[in-house]
């Protein structure tokens, strides 16, 4: 497996997180399982595009009889779904190892695995990774959103702090006549 350079590699264990948040599993129980697996999906989508982090999702088999497979959302963000039989700790526990062993080439490479599974964080850490609870990475998402919401809000020209000052000419001129009794 090469490691390209970038900043950090998010792993996400998808349906640990599905069933972690509540918009999730409610989208899962209301729609189905390929309903929360598209709503995290677009969620972390815009998460990379802020945080500027290389994201795989990696979902388990799910009781289907497929090989694995591997697919591309954007060059940021891709889902890695496992053979039968592979479970997706299984997955990231061979990434984890596979990622340490290549760390000599990228020092700087940081592997991040998203998780509640205690196991699987204590597991994971052993390889030399960080990881994020499901609950964290819902709080860091839900942060970079606002950041961004507030990097797009247009900002008011400061003009004083009168409020004469923030009010159009016509009213400007409006309250002027009114103070000299026009």
């Amino acid at each position: 497996m090469p490691f390209p350079s970038y900043q950090a590699l998010l792993l996400v264990d998808g349906y640990n997180i599905i069933g972690a948040w509540s918009s999730l599993k409610q989208n899962r129980d209301r729609y189905g399982l390929e309903a929360a697996r598209e709503e995290l999906i677009e969620s972390l989508i815009n998460y990379a595009a802020m945080v500027a982090y290389q994201t795989k999702v990696v979902f388990d088999a799910h009781y289907q009889n497929t090989p694995s497979y591997h697919q591309e959302y954007t060059p940021l963000v891709s889902a890695h779904y496992t053979a039968f039989a592979e479970t997706a700790d299984t997955y990231i526990e061979k990434f984890c190892a596979g990622f340490r062993n290549n760390k000599q080439q990228n020092r700087n490479s940081r592997l991040i695995v998203a998780t509640s599974d205690r196991a699987q964080q204590l597991t994971v850490a052993g390889y030399g990774a960080e990881y994020l609870s499901a609950q964290r990475l819902a709080g860091d998402i839900e942060i970079a959103t606002r950041k961004m919401r507030q990097k797009k809000r247009p900002r008011k020209k400061s003009s004083g702090r009168f409020l004469f000052n923030s009010l159009d000419p016509v009213a400007q001129q409006r309250l002027q006549e009114w103070r000299q009794g026009r």
